[in-house]
């Protein structure tokens, strides 16, 4: 059984040697590698339109291959603008021309109109603030107005009351007058119906006014604060015309309702 199997590895072995060589070719059984194998020029996609990338030179591309588009051609160039000439000068003996001169901005007010000092008083700082820009849109220079600043220092008084009704400090004013005390009624709001016997521009001050009182044999009095510090501004115009006061004094809001008056 051996041999047998030993004899039939040899024949094998003799034929597909013979094969890979080309003996079997006559018939009908070609070697792998043989380039002449038709099964290999069937399976070949488009040969036409294959091209040697290192063939010579100048070689036509197959007729089934559509031609390379031609590259565009470049953009012609703009044409040049010329400087222009500088301009001739004028002829000898004729007058040179005038210089530019910007125009002058227009007047806020007629020239003709009589003018004169107008003033207004009583500005917040935020009113103050307002006014400055809206004469300004006016056209109106630093030099045409002139707002300042007034500074009201605070105010204390010796105080007697709050009193519920006129009649109770009707009775306490007829005490002062026995006393020979002077005294002032008092309309400021939270403080009313009040009697100060004294006003003072310092807390200091209004404490020694109320040691004073005290000595004069007044049991019920108190300092207390009557107007606290504050800032105002006053506007003066020292010489526009009527057209302007009118236009002025339609501001608005920046006017907060106020008249301008004659500067005293």
């Amino acid at each position: 059984m051996l041999r047998w199997a030993v004899a039939v590895l040899l024949v094998a072995n003799g034929l597909y040697f013979a094969w890979t060589q080309g003996h079997l070719g006559a018939i009908g059984f070609p070697p792998p590698s043989d380039p002449r194998e038709p099964q290999r020029l069937t399976k070949q996609i488009a040969p036409e339109n294959v091209r040697l990338l290192n063939g010579p030179r100048g070689a036509e591309p197959p007729a089934n291959v559509p031609p390379r588009p031609a590259p565009p051609a470049p953009p012609a160039p703009s044409p040049t603008v010329e400087p222009a000439a500088p301009p001739a000068p004028p002829p000898a003996g004729a007058p040179a021309p005038a210089p530019a001169t910007a125009s002058a901005p227009a007047s806020p007010s007629p020239t003709n109109e009589p003018r004169a000092c107008w003033q207004a008083n009583g500005f917040t700082p935020e009113q103050a603030e307002l006014l400055r820009a809206e004469l300004r849109l006016l056209g109106l220079g630093t030099g045409d107005w002139q707002l300042s600043e007034i500074r009201t220092p605070g105010r204390w008084i010796v105080y007697m009351g709050r009193y519920d009704n006129a009649e109770q400090a009707n009775r306490k004013k007829a005490e002062l007058r026995g006393l020979g005390i002077d005294f002032r009624d008092v309309n400021t709001s939270g403080l009313a119906p009040g009697i100060a016997l004294g006003t003072f521009s310092s807390e200091e001050a209004a404490q020694e006014g109320l040691q004073q009182a005290e000595r004069r044999n007044v049991r019920t009095a108190r300092v207390v604060q009557e107007r606290a510090e504050s800032v105002s501004y006053s506007l003066r115009l020292p010489a526009i015309g009527e057209t302007l006061r009118a236009r002025i004094e339609g501001l608005g809001p920046a006017m907060a309702g106020r008249s301008l008056q004659r500067c005293a």
